[in-house]
């Protein structure tokens, strides 16, 4: 695992719009998630598991949008998680960390945890 949002209530679905899921910037700035960047999303209400791709969404304003076909897995109200992995060569595992983001009630940053890739070090907050 690369990056995470966990917990992202969503705002919108629109089987209409072209595919993708639009993620509020604030969220991907902190959890190190890019804009045209794949990623897992997992639905924890109904335990619906698709793959789809970032589109940059306003700042601030909370969106978390479920667009496309994609839409038909999921509803307004459910809690997701999004994340992305990512290889690494052998050599660069220990010097790599996850970031999680832990979305807060609005979609906003609540908390920011990283994982480290060994086995050695603890999680820091």
């Amino acid at each position: 695992m690369r990056a995470k949002i966990h917990r992202a209530t969503i705002t919108r679905c629109d089987v209409d719009y072209v595919g993708s899921i639009t993620i509020d910037a604030d969220l991907l700035r902190e959890s190190g998630l890019r804009p045209n960047e794949a990623v897992w999303v997992l639905d924890l209400d109904n335990a619906a598991r698709f793959e789809t791709y970032v589109i940059l969404g306003e700042a601030g304003s909370g969106a978390i949008e479920v667009n496309g076909a994609a839409a038909h897995l999921v509803e307004v109200g459910h809690k997701l998680i999004i994340l992305a992995y990512g290889f690494l060569t052998d050599d660069k595992v220990e010097d790599h960390t996850a970031t999680v983001v832990i979305a807060d009630e609005k979609n906003g940053v609540g908390q920011v945890l990283h994982y480290p890739s060994t086995i050695d070090e603890p999680m820091s907050v």
